[in-house]
């Protein structure tokens, strides 16, 4: 049996997060058996590489290879397991923010980040990517209403900025796997665009 794996993507503060159970309600009340996880995460190991890349400070390049290495454990022990079993896997983040963050944020070149990507992934992909798109100072303001910013989203708007663009042009790259979601309304406005897509997609789910 052959799963679905769908990524949620965007910068912090767009709302992916908020509607990755929406979504798994949606395949659910189709007969779908669906599996959530997250990156950086969805391992014990990974967890703990998370909390570290989260926290303490380090540099770019620690900073992705511990993120990598916390993929590594995460395809191997969540991701393709799950695609075996037929489950449909929702994952909070995925490669692509390794592009968007490590890449376009903190200046990590395309001869680095493809290698890792290849070697970690062995061809594990995402067959659908909802790329949640937001100004980066209208995701600053919903950050701050909702928690304490961990390491990375105390970084400066031209920090995401360069983030969103990176998003954007791996969206470029991939219009057929990546789909913009318009983030700035409300929940219920982003959310009938992101269950669109899904109609669209899988019309015989």
């Amino acid at each position: 049996m052959t799963g679905r794996f769908i990524s949620f993507e965007g910068i912090d503060g767009a709302g992916k997060s908020t509607h990755i159970q929406a979504v798994a309600d949606w395949f659910r009340a189709r007969g779908a058996d669906v599996q959530l996880s997250r990156e950086p995460g969805g391992t014990p190991l990974a967890e703990t590489l998370r909390d570290l890349v989260l926290s303490r400070p380090m540099g770019p390049m620690t900073e992705v290879l511990m993120i990598f290495a916390g993929r590594c454990d995460h395809v191997e022990t969540v991701v393709k397991p799950a695609l075996a079993a037929g489950k449909t896997l929702l994952c909070d983040r995925f490669t692509d923010a390794s592009f968007a963050y490590q890449g376009g944020g903190r200046g990590l070149p395309l001869s680095v980040l493809e290698p890792l990507a290849d070697w970690v992934q062995q061809g594990t992909e995402p067959e659908l990517t909802l790329w949640f798109d937001l100004p980066s100072e209208q995701a600053a303001a919903r950050r701050a209403g909702a928690r304490e910013a961990d390491r990375i989203e105390q970084q400066d708007l031209d920090f995401f900025e360069r983030v969103r663009a990176a998003y954007a042009a791996r969206a470029a790259k991939a219009p057929g796997r990546i789909v913009r979601i318009d983030a700035s309304g409300t929940v219920e406005a982003v959310g009938a665009q992101v269950l669109a897509v899904l109609a669209q997609r899988y019309p015989a789910c």
